[in-house]
C-alpha cells in the first residue's frame, strides 16, 4: 500500500494535468566549424552525408562554408539542411557563407558576399551572443610556397598573405566591419570561425618547425591580427600544445605524393571575443577536429562517407558567470 501511495504521488502532477518543472539550459553550447567541399556535390549523396554529420554532432551552431546550390531541385546546402532539422540558417546575398543553428536569430548581419555574414543568436535562456562565418583568399597558400622552395627568405614567404593574396586585407576588412557595426562593443561574447586560408603563428614555433617539414617559426600576420584585437583561438586555448594536438584541417583528403608531398596544416579555426561587459561569458571547455579516422587515400571522393576535402572544427564552450 505505501509503494502504492508512492506511486501516485509521483504520477500526480502528470495526473491533474500539470506540467513538470522545465529543465534548465545546458551550461555547454557547440559550435561548428565546417567548409563543405563546393556543397557536397562532388560526393554521391554528399548533401545527405553532410547533414547526418551534423545529426549525430548535435551542434547549437553551424558556421559553414561552400554552401553552395545543392545539384538538382534543391536549394543551397544551408537552407536545406535548415529545412530538414527544423533549424534557422542565414546566408542572405552571401555566395557561401552561411549560418545554421537551432537557437533563435534575433539579428541578421552582413560584411561581404564572399567574406563574412553573421547574426546574433539566442538560446532559450536569453543568453545572447554574436557569431560571424567567414572565409578569405586561397591563392598563395604558404604552406605550397615554403614546400616548393625550401629555401625562399621569410619576407618573401610572408608576403603570400599581403601580396600573393588578399588574405591580409580581408581580414583586416572584416575587422574593421565588426568594429564600425558595433559588434566589439562587448555586450556580448563574438564568436568568429571560418576558412582562413592560412596557418596560425600558434603552430609556427620552434617547436613544430623541428617536427614537421613545412612550417617555420613566423609571426603570420592574419592570426596575429586576429589575436591583436582580442581574439582568442579556441583550439589552442584547449590545447595549447600544437605538437601534441596539431589539430590539421587541411586536408583529410590526401598525403599527397611523395613528388609533392601534402603541408598538414590548422587553416580553420574559431575565435572568441569575450565579452567585456554583461553577466555571462563563454569559455571552450573542448576541441577536437573531424574525421576521427582518415579515408583510404586510394577510396574514390564520391564515394568517401566524410564529404568535404576539410576538416571539421568542434569546439565545446561553457556559460560561465563574469567572474569566473
Amino acid at each position: 500500500m505505501l509503494l502504492a501511495a508512492a506511486s501516485v504521488l509521483a504520477l500526480a502532477p502528470a495526473a491533474q494535468g500539470l506540467a513538470p518543472p522545465a529543465s534548465a539550459p545546458p551550461p555547454r553550447m557547440r559550435v561548428l566549424v565546417w567548409n563543405i567541399e563546393r556543397g557536397a556535390n562532388p560526393y554521391t549523396d554528399g548533401a545527405e552525408k553532410a547533414l547526418a554529420q551534423i545529426r549525430a554532432l548535435d551542434p547549437d551552431v553551424c558556421l559553414l562554408q561552400e554552401s553552395y546550390d545543392i545539384d538538382g531541385e534543391r536549394p543551397k546546402l544551408g537552407a536545406w539542411m535548415a529545412k530538414e532539422l527544423g533549424w534557422n540558417s542565414w546566408q542572405g546575398d552571401s555566395t557561401h557563407l552561411c549560418v545554421l543553428t537551432p537557437l533563435e536569430i534575433r539579428d541578421r548581419y552582413f560584411h561581404a558576399t564572399w567574406h563574412g555574414v553573421g547574426a546574433r543568436l539566442e538560446d532559450r535562456a536569453g543568453r545572447a551572443f554574436d557569431v560571424y562565418s567567414t572565409w578569405i583568399d586561397y591563392r598563395a597558400y604558404i604552406a605550397y610556397a615554403l614546400r616548393d622552395n625550401p629555401a625562399i627568405e621569410d619576407a618573401e614567404l610572408l608576403r603570400c598573405e599581403s601580396e600573393g593574396s588578399n588574405r591580409l586585407a580581408q581580414a583586416n576588412a572584416l575587422l574593421a566591419h565588426l568594429e564600425e557595426s558595433g559588434r566589439f562593443d562587448g555586450s556580448v561574447p563574438l564568436l568568429v570561425g571560418g576558412d582562413w586560408n592560412c596557418p596560425s603563428h600558434l603552430d609556427w614555433t620552434d617547436d613544430t618547425a623541428r617536427a614537421f617539414r613545412f612550417k617555420r617559426p613566423l609571426e603570420l600576420p592574419v592570426s596575429r591580427r586576429m589575436a591583436a584585437e582580442g581574439f582568442i583561438d579556441t583550439f589552442r586555448e584547449v590545447h595549447p600544445d600544437p605538437l601534441r594536438r596539431p589539430g590539421f584541417t587541411w586536408t583529410p583528403m590526401t598525403r599527397g605524393t611523395v613528388d609533392a608531398p601534402m603541408p598538414l596544416d590548422r587553416i580553420d579555426r574559431l575565435y572568441r571575443r569575450p565579452a567585456t561587459g554583461g553577466e555571462l561569458r563563454l569559455v571552450p571547455v573542448a576541441a577536437r577536429v573531424l574525421p576521427d579516422r582518415h579515408e583510404p587515400a586510394e577510396l574514390p571522393r564520391t564515394e568517401r562517407a566524410f564529404p568535404s576535402d576539410h576538416g571539421a572544427v568542434v569546439i565545446d564552450l561553457e556559460w560561465r558567470s563574469a567572474g569566473r
